[in-house]
């Protein structure tokens, strides 16, 4: 007699949305993943001898990661217990866990937890499945669309095996709609549905690889469609158009998604590729990112990943910020377009970066270098007497304004590139490295010759 109840899989009725009616029930319903679950993959073969240890499944949303959990619910002999992170506190976790407790002293029996959107748990609550996790009362499955290095503790991490699920492919998303439109008991079957073949190929392409919404649309497109008199539905690509709508892509401003692009619009910019950050910049914009975020990234690329190449960049991305804060979308988007092309496309050099970065770690690890006394300050009284500022020379009463005095620095930190305008400071840091090496050999010169005359009037 089971003394707990079973959270198995619920059979869906009529009155369910498609998506949720035509979840796959058993491993050889799932489409796609198949470098997860394919045949002779590590996690098929722990399903199929019921050895199933925690899995952290991570994906974007209506790649499989809950279908997946109910699949395994399908074929395990162990109990399986469902929490939804959105609705579930501490209270309900203790008490699943007290049971799989129970369940296991009586019975000799596992309990599998599949924990849905797990990164909504606060570290607390994930801290309270942790000691059960590691004896094992519990076999932990979490699913999350959000990076799980970020959103679980590591712990957790740890302790379970993290797969990574992709968005479905084209091919993977018309077959479940071939599927669904076949399927009598559960699926659209049971009406006279001619869907053409443009209007299928527009569905995938368009549901951006999410099942569950390319499912909604063929649904509100049959459901809506006016059967022609011999009780036929067509379905044509007009149809499909207006099902799908708009476009929800796939863009959570707080999420992996969000800095995803982002890293992609910045490389984008520091690969001098345009179109490529135009379009990523598109993205972030359609997905509702603020410009006045993207305009600080443009910024900071202005001065990383050109510098001195072009310094115009860096002014021209300093205007588009103020530009952005005074006009507001939509015509914002132009300011940020007008430099984000010029910084695409100007010269680049991470010179000025490399610099500051080198220097930074000298700092920080190795013994400082104490300020020369010429160079320290003699705006005060008392500073004579203390030697600050003796010997140092104005640089502007020397030619060329230049003139080698500082000795500050243990090591060479910038180092300008050959490109742009940089190949200029190039240039000129050059001809005072040279104005050194003589004023070095004239010191020497002077020196000796010096030393010989001393030598010269002793005898």
């Amino acid at each position: 007699m089971e003394l707990f109840g079973e959270n198995k899989p619920e059979k869906a009725d009529g009155l369910s949305p498609l998506a949720h009616r035509m979840k796959p029930r058993t491993l050889d319903e799932f489409v796609g993943q198949d470098h997860i679950i394919g045949e002779g993959t590590l996690l098929r073969r722990a399903i199929a001898v019921d050895r199933v240890s925690s899995l952290i499944l991570y994906g974007p949303p209506g790649c499989g990661k809950t279908a997946l959990a109910m699949c395994i619910a399908d074929a395990t002999s162990s109990h399986f217990a469902r929490i939804n992170a959105v609705t579930s506190g501490i209270k309900d976790i203790r008490r699943v866990i007290d049971e799989a407790r129970e369940r296991r002293r009586l019975m000799k029996r596992r309990t599998i937890v599949f924990i849905d959107e797990i990164h909504r748990f606060n570290r607390a609550q994930q801290d309270a499945l942790m000691p059960d996790v590691e004896a094992g009362n519990i076999v932990l499955i979490g699913a999350t669309v959000h990076n799980p290095y970020f959103s679980v503790i590591s712990p957790l991490i740890s302790r379970s095996m993290v797969f990574t699920l992709h968005s479905l492919r084209d091919k993977d998303i018309e077959t479940i709609l071939h599927r669904a439109l076949k399927d009598k008991e559960r699926g659209l079957g049971r009406f006279n549905v001619q869907i053409a073949r443009d209007a299928v190929s527009h569905l995938a392409s368009y549901c951006e690889g999410d099942a569950r919404r390319a499912l909604n649309a063929l649904e509100i497109g049959v459901l809506v469609n006016k059967p022609s008199p011999d009780g036929t539905i067509h379905f044509d690509l007009k149809t499909a158009e207006e099902s799908i709508q708009k476009k929800a892509i796939t863009y959570d401003r707080e999420g992996d998604e969000h800095y995803n692009t982002i890293s992609a619009f910045i490389k984008s910019m520091r690969g001098s590729d345009p179109d490529s950050a135009l379009y990523w910049m598109a993205k972030m914009l359609y997905g509702g990112e603020t410009p006045e975020f993207i305009a600080r990234r443009v910024l900071i690329c202005a001065s990383e990943d050109v510098g001195n190449a072009d310094p115009m960049a860096l002014v021209l991305a300093s205007a588009a910020l103020r530009g952005v804060e005074f006009v507001g979308m939509p015509e914002a988007k132009i300011i940020v377009d007008q430099a984000v092309t010029y910084i695409a496309t100007a010269p680049k050099s991470n010179a000025a970066y490399l610099g500051i970065s080198s220097a930074m770690k000298d700092v920080e690890e190795k013994k400082l270098v104490p300020v020369p006394m010429h160079l320290r300050d003699a705006n005060f009284p008392g500073a004579e007497a203390l030697g600050h500022g003796k010997g140092y020379r104005y640089p502007h009463d020397y030619k060329g304004h230049f003139i080698e005095q500082y000795y500050g620095a243990p090591r060479e930190y910038y180092r300008p590139a050959e490109s742009g305008f940089e190949a200029e400071i190039l240039s000129r840091m050059q001809r005072w490295k040279d104005k050194k090496k003589r004023d070095e050999r004239k010191k020497t010169v002077e020196k000796r010759t010096s030393s010989k005359k001393k030598k010269t009037d002793k005898k």
